[in-house]
């Protein structure tokens, strides 16, 4: 019995022994057959300080690229942030969905979880109804009219407190430019454009454009795009010149109609508690560096607009001017979308600023 008991032992150990030696033996081509790992593409904006000192940490959640001067302003207030605080505060700036997509960023900011957040100005709407206003076709089409809007309190302080009941503030605004429509076939009227299926935002004001514009549309997720434009899920792009060539929407969409129905924005929010828990003089460093390099970023997104445009027409981009009769024609079928987010934003709200700013 004893023989027994030991002979089975021995069968086992053997098995297992064997077993590792296989399991060794199909691991081992995977580790040496596979690819080095990817050059970081943030490397470049590594922080030139030990941020581990810190006695408090912003982290601070964007989608997109930092080649884009409305993003690479997380940056910007990370390195300054970090000198006028004098090492006590560090900005924690994680582009490129490395937090998440952005409706699920979102929720993580109104727990608290994630403190801030350069939110794109289409899903910003999904936070309170109010910083969907931005978005409304012809209200704020240049970016003169988004420095008015910007500079004039009374505009603009009920756009940044209209948040606050979820517990977040809007602390200021970057841009990434005009939108209007990079496309696989040209589109040159709007007869055209009714031939196309628009990727738009997961964004409800989006939503009612499109559908009172009488196009075709598809909501996706950022990340979702490029398969979509390359599978031909979509075949048309509403965005700006800018994302559309520092992402390479241009290498498959080969056609830009420049619509410049709006001015895309990053919308900076934060933490209401969280804010409120850093001491006075940290408090005001933040604000007030935030302050200075949004202003400075929206400058250089004007000029980076006429520079990703040049690059995208030398790269063989065909760009196009909607006409003038085809650019009222959208403004007539844009009235409903007034009076819809009219009862969102405030009737009398929504008509100030497009009385201001009509003017400019």
């Amino acid at each position: 019995m004893r023989k027994l008991v030991l002979l089975a032992t021995l069968g086992l150990v053997s098995m297992a022994l064997l077993g590792c030696r296989n399991e060794e033996k199909e691991l081992k081509p995977a580790v040496e057959t596979a690819a080095p790992a990817a050059q970081d593409p943030l490397a470049a904006w590594k922080p030139a300080f030990d941020p581990s000192g810190a006695e408090f940490t912003y982290l601070l959640s964007n989608v997109s690229h930092p080649a884009m001067e409305g993003v690479a302003v997380g940056y910007r207030i990370r390195d300054k942030v970090w000198e006028r605080s004098k090492g006590r505060l560090y900005v924690d700036f994680r582009p490129l969905s490395q937090l998440g997509e952005e409706r699920a960023v979102l929720s993580k900011l109104r727990l608290g979880a994630i403190q801030g957040m350069l939110c794109s100005s289409v899903a910003a709407a999904n936070m309170a109804d109010k910083l969907g206003l931005v978005n409304l076709p012809f209200v704020i089409d240049s970016f003169d009219k988004l420095e008015k809007f910007r500079n004039d309190p009374e505009l603009f302080n009920e756009y940044r407190d209209s948040a606050l009941g979820q517990g977040v503030m809007v602390v200021d605004i970057t841009g990434h430019g005009s939108y209007g429509w990079a496309t696989k076939a040209p589109v040159r009227t709007l007869q055209d454009a009714r031939r196309v299926n628009f990727r738009i935002a997961e964004a409800p004001v989006n939503a009612d454009i499109y559908k009172n514009w009488g196009l075709k549309f598809t909501v996706l997720s950022w990340g979702d795009v490029p398969q979509a434009l390359q599978t031909g899920v979509i075949d048309g792009l509403d965005h700006t010149p800018i994302v559309c060539n520092i992402t390479r929407k241009f290498d498959t969409a080969r056609y830009f109609t420049r619509v410049d129905y709006a001015q895309g924005l990053f919308v900076h929010m934060m933490n209401k508690r969280w804010f409120e828990g850093l001491p006075g003089d940290l408090k005001q460093v933040l604000l007030e560096v935030i302050e200075e390099e949004s202003r400075h970023a929206r400058e250089l997104t004007r000029r980076q607009e006429m520079e990703q445009i040049a690059a995208a027409e030398a790269a063989g981009v065909e760009f196009i001017t909607l006409s003038a009769e085809d650019r009222r024609r959208l403004e007539e079928l844009t009235a409903p979308v007034y009076d819809i987010w009219g009862r969102k934003v405030g009737k009398a709200y929504l008509d100030k600023v497009r009385r201001r700013l009509a003017a400019e």
